[in-house]
């Protein structure tokens, strides 16, 4: 399969700095997120979707009644509706920073065998169905739990998969993923707008803090994110109100003000066009659990 025939995305996933991980737990009937890609690590548990389609790099392939893969930051990913028919489709997502675990800690003896797990889910690691079985309820665990509960869960549910059998990688060793956060610009603008993403942001104040013209960072950011200064912005933006929206009961004013949005209708016109509905029904229809610890 070659990447250039899949529309890839960038993910601004509403994961902050000063947070370990984020689950999502929830049932649908279909899938509608794009293939994509972010520098967070992400666990994904799939029940009840027969036949869908799981592209991971260059790997392609129809998947069973049961799955759980573990993808790497960065690397291309995504799950379509393919052959399947199922409307009762299970998901559990975990996404965690790559530098969760300290790398003095998978330094020890102790931590080999996640250090390794880790550093092969630059492949995109599919574990077997018997793992994935006997994981099932500890991933539904995790999901109801926060804090430092949560993440003692999560180092605990790596520790299983890593010793796992019958792992298989998905990607072949020559797949070249696009390391999103190796450029110091690159994270310094990452900063600045999570930093600042609640008030107005403009492009000509980032570039003179880089010492860059604004034609520069425009160029810099299409060529790394695929998407222009506004629109990464707007996407992290849009990243914490459906965020916000299934874990608060603020008013959807609040919320688009929370975010940065100082025109309601301004607000809905963007929302709608990332996500496909208006946030008001993005909220009524969330069906799951979302925390973030």
């Amino acid at each position: 399969m070659s990447l250039k025939t899949v529309s890839i995305q960038r993910e601004i996933t509403p994961l902050s700095q000063g947070d370990c991980l984020l689950v999502f737990d929830r049932q649908k009937s279909k899938f509608d997120f794009p293939v994509h890609f972010h520098p967070e690590y992400e666990l994904n548990f799939i029940q009840h979707a027969p036949q869908a389609e799981r592209i991971v790099g260059d790997h392609k392939s129809l998947i069973g009644e049961i799955e759980l893969v573990l993808v790497g930051p960065n690397v291309y990913h995504g799950w379509n509706n393919g052959q399947c028919r199922s409307k009762q489709i299970h998901e559990i997502t975990i996404q965690f920073h790559r530098d969760m675990i300290h790398e003095n800690l998978l330094a020890r003896n102790m931590m080999k065998s996640i250090k390794d797990m880790l550093g092969n889910a630059s492949r995109g690691i599919l574990f077997s169905e018997t793992t994935t079985m006997q994981i099932a309820d500890q991933l539904q665990q995790l999901s109801q739990k926060n804090g430092l509960e949560a993440f003692i869960e999560l180092i605990s549910v790596l520790h299983v998969l890593s010793i796992s059998e019958n792992q298989k990688l998905l990607c072949s060793g020559a797949m070249n993923t696009t390391d999103f956060a190796n450029s110091d610009r690159i994270r310094k603008v990452c900063e600045y707008i999570e930093q600042n993403y609640q008030e107005k942001i403009k492009i000509k104040d980032l570039a003179i803090s880089l010492n860059m013209t604004e034609t520069t960072l425009s160029r810099l950011m299409k060529q790394r994110t695929g998407r222009s200064f506004v629109d990464f912005v707007n996407d992290y933006r849009i990243g914490f109100a459906s965020r916000w929206l299934t874990e608060t009961n603020q008013t959807i004013a609040e919320i688009a003000f929370r975010c940065g949005f100082y025109n309601i209708s301004n607000f809905n016109r963007i929302f709608r066009k990332s996500k496909g509905c208006t946030p008001g029904m993005y909220r009524e229809n969330f069906s799951g659990i979302k925390r973030v610890s």
